[in-house]
Order: C-alpha cells, then structure tokens, then sequence
C-alpha cells in the first residue's frame, strides 16, 4: 500500500481525478473547479508551472478571449441582427429547418474558416439574433438546442475537414512527427464525410429537434432594412480582414488566434474601436475563459506528467485486440479514443493515441494510417461536454445548463456507437482500409 501512495503519478491522478468528476458533475461553476485544478496542481507541484497554465499560452484560449470581444461588438453595432434579418426571412419557416439551417451553416463555415472557436464568436450573436426575431427567448429549451446547434455543429462535424479542428491538426503532426505520415485533404474528407459529417449532422439534428423543441414564428417586422451605419461597414470590413487571414493562413503563417487577438484590441481602442471598458467587463465571459484555459492546462499537465502514455500502455494490454476480429478491434480502438477522452479531453487525445498507434496496428493488423483515422470517430463524439473545449465556449455564450449539454453529449454518442459506428467501419472496408 505505501508503495502504491508513493508512486510519482499518485498525486497528480488524484488531482486530475478530481477535477474531472467536478467538471463532470457540475458540482462547483466550472471556472471554479479550473482554479481549484491550478492551485492544487501548483501546491503539490505535479509539474512546472509554465505546463500548469499552458493553457493561458494556448491559442485556443485567446481565441476564446477574442470571440468574446469580436461578439460584443458584432452585437452593439447591429451587424448581428442585420444578419439575422437576412436569415430569419427565409429559414425560420418551421422548426426543423431552422436547426438544420444552424447546424448546416455551422458545418459549411468550417470549409472556409479555421477555427472552431472563431467560428462560434461569429455564429453565435447571428443565430441569438435570429432567434429573438423568431419569438424564441434566451433561456427557453428551444433556444438551449440552438446554441447547441452551434456548438456540435461546429465541433462534431468539423472533424471531418483536415484543417477545420483542433485535434485534426494535432493528430496529422503527430503523425507527421512520429512516422513520417503527410494526412491529405481530400482523402481525408472522403474517408469521413459520408457517416461522420452527413449522417451525424442528420442525426444531431433529429436529436435536438426532439429534446430541445420549438416553434418558431415569422417575424413581425417586414420593413426594409435601414441603410448600414458607418460602424457597421467598419466592423463588417475589419471581420472581413479578419476571415480572410483565417482562410489564407496557410500563405502568411499567423495563427487564427493571433489575428483574432489583433482584431479584438483594435475594436477596444478608444475612438478607434466599437466598445468601451464597461461593455467588456459585462460582454465578455472571463469564467469561460479561465474554465478553457484549465481544460487546456489539464490536458498538457497530463501528457507532461506521462498519465496518459500510462493509461494508454494499461488500456493497450486490456483492450480485445485481434487481426481475426476486424470489427471488435476497430471498436476496441475506437473505445481507447473515448477513455482516453475523459483525462486528456478532444485537443490531447490525439498526441497520445498517434503516439501507440503503431502498437495498436501491429495488435490488429489493421495498416498504420487506419489506425490512425479510427481515432476521429472517438475524440470527435464527447460523452461529457468539457472534454470539448468548443462546445463549453457555445453553452457558455448561449448561457446553457450543464444538464442540457450532457443530455445532447449522451444522445448523440449512443447514437453514434450503436448506429455510426458500424456504418464507419463498413465504410472504411469498402475503401480497403482495413
């Protein structure tokens, strides 16, 4: 027993334990657990602080930080309901074609724009506006599954576009890094689009269509648009600045983020920018931003301390696999994906299942690059909501209940299990990837 509390990964498993059964639970506000987690993780020194808060270094937190600031402006301006007038006419018919037109829309921004998180800051004030118009209320469960919309739309089904996400990004290095393995953009959109994007996206949309309903009504106010005023051109050309360096990064090398944080100062400069210092304390949420940053700064802390080569070594000795069951393999494989999930959340997951992924496809028989591509289906399907940093930012801007975000979570993931994921490997087999 005394060996057992003096191993070295003792303490930080408790640590991490701990803060994801509260994340989990929801017993403490989220950004309080996130605290709890850093002050704990330094008290014990569990690992050097610049690991602790690598989630304050992460793009993704600024990205956060910086949608906040982009929405409120996009907000106070009006540009948001000028957009939701456009929409609102046409897609608010009935409520079936309204989520699906959210979720669609949510889907096709990822073909041209990077980030999930810059994404969401762009949707979220046009679809709450659009909402409004609708007569849907902020705080009704009608308005709960449009946010969701957002967020699942977004995250979920932008896993199957090579650049549109996170965890993508950090598996195709991983693989880049480890074998020599270059991911390509259109095979890879092949292999996934199809069950992971078409069929999810009809079945998330079925989902929220029957646990979040609504009825929407046409709006009341036809009127013609007034004419735009000059803050909104100069919002609309700077967000156009904005999107084309998120679509072009490739060609300049700035990351999202940062074109994002350069975007959000200007907008809070005085006579320059669109808000003043009152409006940013009350527009932008900092508790989503400290509960993102300690997501992020769990995930690091536990790829940093070797918990997750740890668990990953344990769950490759445990896990039915075996070259004369395909099928079993393929969902042993894809079970490792989704237990690793719950200690290293979507963003790590990938840096430590590409890392085995060579173990696992000598265990199968399965080629190296499948094994690599069965992963997608596990770290983009989140059982609990923080184990995706995207859609925590939707439900925190859509000010969404836990219970709700776990209930969709839940929902879509068995769905997922019982009904995608057998189509999935059908599907990699007629490709001849197994």
């Amino acid at each position: 027993m005394s060996l057992w509390f003096t191993h070295p990964l003792f303490l930080p498993s408790v640590i991490i334990g701990l803060t994801i059964v509260l994340w989990a639970t929801s017993l403490l506000p989220e950004f309080i657990t996130a605290l709890l987690f850093l002050a704990a993780a330094m008290v014990a020194k569990i690992a050097p602080p610049d690991v602790i808060f690598g989630g304050f270094a992460s793009s993704a937190f600024w990205l956060v930080f910086s949608g906040f600031v982009l929405g409120v402006a996009i907000r106070k301006t009006g540009l948001a309901d000028r957009a939701a007038r456009a929409l609102s006419a046409r897609l608010t018919d009935s409520w079936l074609q309204m989520v699906a037109s959210v979720v669609l829309l949510s889907y096709a921004l990822a073909f041209v724009m990077p980030s999930n998180m810059g994404r969401i800051a762009l949707l979220m004030p046009i679809v709450a506006a659009m909402a409004a118009r609708a007569g849907i209320n902020e705080g009704t469960r009608s308005w709960y599954g449009l946010a969701l919309a957002v967020g699942f739309g977004t995250f979920q089904l932008s896993a199957t576009i090579l650049p549109a996400n996170v965890p993508n990004l950090v598996m195709s290095g991983a693989a880049e890094g480890s074998y020599g393995i270059h991911l390509n953009y259109l095979p890879y959109l092949l292999l996934h689009t199809p069950v992971l994007g078409i069929l999810k996206g009809l079945i998330l949309i079925g989902l929220i269509c029957w646990l979040f309903p609504g009825q929407p009504h046409a709006p009341k106010d036809l009127t013609p648009p007034e004419p735009m005023s000059r803050e909104e051109k100069r919002l609309a050309w700077l967000l156009a600045v904005v999107l084309t360096m998120w679509v072009t990064e490739s060609w300049h090398g700035i990351g999202p983020a940062w074109t994002g944080l350069a975007a959000a100062c200007i907008t809070l400069l005085p006579r320059v920018g669109f808000i003043n210092g009152d409006e940013f304390s009350t527009g932008v949420n900092i508790r989503t931003c400290i509960y993102v940053a300690g997501i992020l700064g769990l995930a690091i802390t536990v790829t940093q301390t070797g918990i997750g080569a740890a668990v990953g070594n344990a769950l490759l000795h445990i896990m039915p696999l075996d070259p004369a069951q395909p099928f079993t393999s393929f969902l042993a494989l894809t079970g490792t994906t989704t237990a690793l999930n719950f200690i290293m959340t979507a963003n790590g997951v990938p840096a430590l299942f590409t890392t085995l992924a060579q173990s696992f496809s000598d265990a199968t028989g399965f080629p190296l690059l499948s094994v690599i591509m069965i992963q997608v289906l596990g770290y983009s399907t989140p059982l609990l909501p923080y184990q995706a940093s995207p859609i925590v930012v939707a439900m925190a801007l859509g000010k969404v209940p836990a219970r709700a975000g776990m209930l969709l979570c839940i929902a879509l993931a068995v769905a997922t299990y019982l009904v995608l994921l057998p189509l999935d490997y059908a599907w990699f087999s007629v490709l001849g990837k197994l």
